[in-house]
């Protein structure tokens, strides 16, 4: 295939996952290939030729929203803030960036039960994955754990992320539970063992260039 073609492929593929978001926008996590197709103005067979199947549409879906949720809880843990500040800055922003497009996030969380071929996690999984390795390093990098900070830092990593996947699902369905307060509730009931801790004397900086403590 000539660059040309692949470049024409690559183009027409964003264009089509453009149809998908608008549709799973509309019509939630059970949006179908056949609307996705049609609001695209092509065929079902067309549709599995870019993708395969809906798993290949999930995954590209995956890797599309997941480069800019990952690039934001990267620019909140960077943020020159105190520890608790840091602290709600990365739930906020995981929450935020939820709260902006709910309906296909709960595709891509909370994919069709029928799908084969997904981790139980969903399309997701990767994504979460990283986001609990980024909180890992950052936990590692500032906090003082002792002898076994880095094994400590990845569970605590993993558990942080858990608790706000599952918190961020329950809160999405509590329209009347305001962003600010479920910040708060969460970053409650991280900071007790988070605020003991010492700072790790090798940081600098909470990934840039201040003390991570406060009050």
């Amino acid at each position: 295939m000539s660059s040309p073609d692949r470049a024409d492929r690559a183009d027409r593929r964003e264009e089509l996952l453009d149809a998908a978001d608008r549709v799973i926008r509309r019509e939630g996590p059970r949006a179908s290939m056949n609307a996705i197709a049609a609001e695209a103005g092509i065929t079902k067979p067309i549709l599995y030729r870019h993708f395969g199947d809906k798993n290949g549409l999930y995954r590209a879906l995956a890797e599309r929203h997941s480069s800019t949720l990952l690039t934001r809880i990267h620019e909140a843990l960077e943020a020159p803030l105190g520890r608790r500040e840091l602290v709600e800055n990365v739930i906020d922003t995981y929450l935020a960036s939820i709260e902006s497009a709910p309906q296909v996030y709960r595709f891509l969380a909370h994919p069709d039960p029928a799908s084969e071929g997904l981790s139980p996690a969903g399309p997701l999984a990767p994504t979460l994955q990283a986001i609990a390795t980024e909180l890992s390093a950052a936990i590692a990098g500032q906090i003082d754990l002792g002898p076994d900070r880095a094994l400590l830092a990845e569970a605590w990593g993993q558990a942080i992320t858990g608790m706000v996947l599952a918190g961020g699902d329950w809160w999405l369905e509590q329209r009347d539970y305001p962003r600010e307060r479920m910040v708060q509730t969460l970053a409650d009931l991280l900071w007790g063992r988070l605020a003991a801790a010492a700072d790790n004397p090798a940081a600098t900086n909470n990934h840039n260039g201040t003390h991570a403590t406060d009050g």
